[in-house]
């Protein structure tokens, strides 16, 4: 999967109409929402304000509006291709400005496609890693144990505590999540003790 960590931009024309993509990060409806408003005050005047959102890498959600376009010529083909490039925690909100000719079913679909496809084009992608997360404690005198576990499987390291003993949160690539976990409890026996905190993500630049 991939996402996006700004905003992102386009435009062209199609026999006089006028086609605005806006591509952006959310993780939420709420969030999308409020990012949907400030792009409808910046074009009131818009004709069509279509868009789609895909969020959640756990539980996929997603959703599509047409709004007074045709149903399924605008909405649909914009998340066809949030899809096709697997976008995730992103929204596409793509303005029309009518120009006077219509394009027909297959001409929306095509004009709302493109909108949408030109500006993930031009985004920088990330790659949304799933994960599974874990606590893990242990006596400071086990860190070598821990970084030899760390060379073993891809790690991130999400949170740190140091007390009378260290306590991490890593996210493991969730792939790899159960022979890790069954690693530290082979460990147990040496004051090192795991918790499972479900499920998670973790967002990674793309080379």
């Amino acid at each position: 999967m991939k996402t996006v960590q700004q905003n992102y931009q386009s435009s062209f024309r199609e026999k006089g109409s006028k086609f605005i993509g806006y591509l952006f990060p959310t993780s939420s409806k709420e969030d999308f929402e409020n990012k949907l408003a400030d792009i409808q005050s910046k074009y009131p005047d818009a004709t069509h304000h279509c868009y789609a959102w895909r969020i959640n890498p756990i539980n996929i959600e997603e959703f599509t509006q047409d709004d007074g376009e045709p149903s399924g010529t605008a909405g649909l083909p914009i998340l066809n291709k949030l899809k096709s490039y697997e976008m995730i925690n992103c929204g596409c909100v793509v303005i029309r400005y009518y120009g006077g000719t219509n394009l027909g079913t297959s001409g929306l679909i095509k004009a709302y496609g493109k909108s949408a496809e030109l500006s993930l084009e031009k985004a920088s992608l990330k790659t949304v890693v799933p994960t599974k997360n874990f606590d893990i404690t242990y006596p400071y005198d086990q860190q070598n144990e821990i970084d030899q576990l760390k060379n073993n499987f891809d790690l991130k390291e999400v949170d740190a505590q140091y007390t009378e003993k260290v306590t991490l949160t890593l996210a493991c690539r969730a792939k790899q999540a159960e022979a890790f976990k069954q690693a530290l409890l082979q460990l147990e026996h040496k004051g090192i003790s795991v918790t499972d905190n479900g499920s998670g993500f973790v967002t990674l630049n793309t080379n």
